[in-house]
Parts: structure tokens; sequence; C-alpha cells
């Protein structure tokens, strides 16, 4: 069985704090949306790099990919297409910005029970020091936690260090950048 590439999208795929620039970053073009919740004002927009989805259908022979973002399922309607992904899995969070243990991310322990022991890679723009170390306590040997910054989502080196790890270097305790 593969292991999982849990993907959020705003910071990774999105990188939000570049919306402030006056112009997208190279290869990123602007997208509006309106997902749900979104109804009234402005549309929410995005910045996406059809790069980013071609990079993920390379490794998507080393691992299965999963949706690990609030837009949930409506990743799969307004970033997906954009990306020319197929239709993901996704992490359905049973609660959403709640409280979580030992000072971690709210997303950590959802990402540690849906993996279920299956070895897992995440990126992630919120992960911190606390939830790798949660992260181990809780038994996961086998997990990537790569944290990207949201001003310059997925780059590079990043798909080259999932392919890396993915193929066996290094297959430990979580590991971040």
């Amino acid at each position: 069985m593969k292991p999982l590439l849990l993907i959020d999208i705003d910071g990774p795929l999105n990188p939000y704090e570049a919306l402030a620039q006056p112009r997208p970053p190279d290869g990123y073009a602007k997208h509006l949306t309106r997902p749900t919740g979104w109804d009234y004002g402005p549309p929410l927009p995005v910045l996406l790099n059809p790069e980013h989805g071609r990079a993920l259908l390379a490794l998507a022979d080393r691992y299965e990919l999963v949706w690990a973002t609030t837009w949930k399922d409506e990743a799969n309607v307004w970033i997906g297409p954009r990306l020319g992904l197929p239709p993901l899995p996704y992490i359905d969070w049973p609660s959403m910005h709640g409280s979580a243990p030992d000072g971690t991310y709210w997303k950590t322990q959802y990402v540690v029970e849906y993996a279920t022991g299956r070895p897992f890679a995440w990126v992630d723009d919120e992960i911190a020091e606390q939830d790798q170390e949660w992260v181990l306590g809780q038994g996961a040997t086998e997990a990537l936690l790569r944290r990207i910054d949201p001003g310059a989502g997925l780059l590079p080196s990043d798909f080259a260090a999932l392919a890396a790890w993915a193929d066996g270097s290094p297959r430990g305790g979580p590991v971040s950048r």
C-alpha cells in the first residue's frame, strides 16, 4: 500500500500571502471562487500554478493523494480541475478550528486518525514543532510533516523531498523543513 500524501490548499497550493502583491508570482494565475459560505461580496481569490498539478500527478505513482484542507470536497470543484487533478478523497474534519491536544494545530489529531497507521506525508503552512512531537508520540513511525511558506507555496525542492521520502530516504519519524 502506498503512503498517503495529505495536501492542504491555502498555503501550499494557494500562496495566499502573495495575493497582496501587485501581480501573481511567476507561474501562478488568480482564480475567483465561491466555495460554500462565500455567497456574498466579492469572490474569494486564489493563486494556483498548473505546474503543481503536474508535479502532484507525477507523485501519484508513489502516493495516494488526499485533500487535507478546509475546502474538503469542494477542493474537487474549485481547485483540482484548475490544476488538472482528478477528484481526490478528502479528510472530512469532524470539527474545524477547534481545540487540539498539547498545543498542536487543530488538523494534526485528525491527520493521524485519518492515516490510521499508514505512512504519510503532509504539506501544510500551519505545521509546527509541537505537531511533529505529537505525531511521534502517537506512534507514527513513518511520517513526513513539511511546513510550506504561505508566501511562496510548494517549491520544486518540496516536490523533490516528497519524492525522496516516498522512495525511502529518509523514512523515519516526522521530519520538517
